[in-house]
């Protein structure tokens, strides 16, 4: 069994059927739990209710960087949305140096969500983009390693790697790591210890190798996952068990 530990249900296009489609679809390839992952305002609600609606997914609570340009959020907005039962996580947070040049925005608008997290003990979702440095500065200095969580997508080297593990992060991989261009990455996933591993699709973006091209689904978390284990030298069933383990571990919230 699998777990697509970060995707955005309510953004995949309607002509793959909608949701329902999208979980049997995924079930067909014995996925069966899903992380619906907030990305701002105008989502949190329709990711908290596709939770509340179906038993396998979960949602979380948060406002991407780049979106904080728009919608920044209060401390006290934020733990209103995310203290709701159906919220496992607090994110999509994080920096983003690539799409956006608010740096200083961004930065408090994290440290509100690691404040939040470590309120309610609920784990963080991090996007990290050209901004390393940056992001795993402002985690340590706002005590994230109290709650931990996982850097979703992950793109960054070996050595930050290792100091978000450290930190009590995860580390998944999404079908970036499919790519012929992500040899480094490659060389990443190989190396990270398998406690420390999780799988995502992050559809309806980035769809991993046979599938560029087309829209990302859930579905397609078996093929990150089919491609990590062969780098891993790994049976496909046995970092399906890890992977799912991990994330029953990270999420203690999520309903097994």
């Amino acid at each position: 069994m699998f777990v697509d530990s970060h995707c955005h249900l309510d953004l995949v296009d309607a002509e793959l059927g909608g949701v329902n489609q999208l979980l049997a679809s995924a079930a067909e390839r014995d996925i069966h739990h899903f992380l619906c992952v907030c990305v701002g305002l105008a989502n949190a609600d329709t990711v908290r209710e596709l939770a509340e609606q179906y038993d396998n997914v979960f949602a979380s609570a948060g406002v991407h960087p780049n979106e904080v340009a728009n919608t920044e959020i209060s401390a006290e907005h934020l733990l209103a949305l995310a203290a709701a039962d159906a919220v496992v996580a607090v994110g999509e947070t994080g920096l983003d140096y690539y799409r956006s040049d608010n740096a200083e925005q961004q930065r408090d608008q994290l440290a509100i969500h690691v404040g939040v997290a470590r309120e309610l003990k609920k784990p963080l979702i991090i996007h990290m983009r050209d901004a390393a440095a940056d992001t795993l500065a402002v985690l340590d200095r706002e005590r994230a390693s109290e709650i931990g969580g996982v850097m979703h997508c992950y793109v960054e080297d070996i050595d930050s790697a290792k100091r978000a593990i450290d930190m009590g992060f995860m580390i998944s991989f999404s079908g970036i790591v499919t790519f012929r261009s992500a040899a480094d990455l490659q060389q990443v996933a190989r190396q990270i210890p398998v406690e420390s591993l999780l799988v995502e699709t992050d559809s309806p973006w980035l769809a991993p190798v046979p599938w560029r091209g087309k829209t990302n689904q859930p579905a397609y978390v078996r093929d990150v996952a089919e491609f990590v284990a062969e780098l891993r030298d790994m049976s496909v069933q046995e970092l399906a068990e890890v992977t799912t383990d991990n994330f029953f571990r990270l999420f203690s919230l999520a309903r097994r």
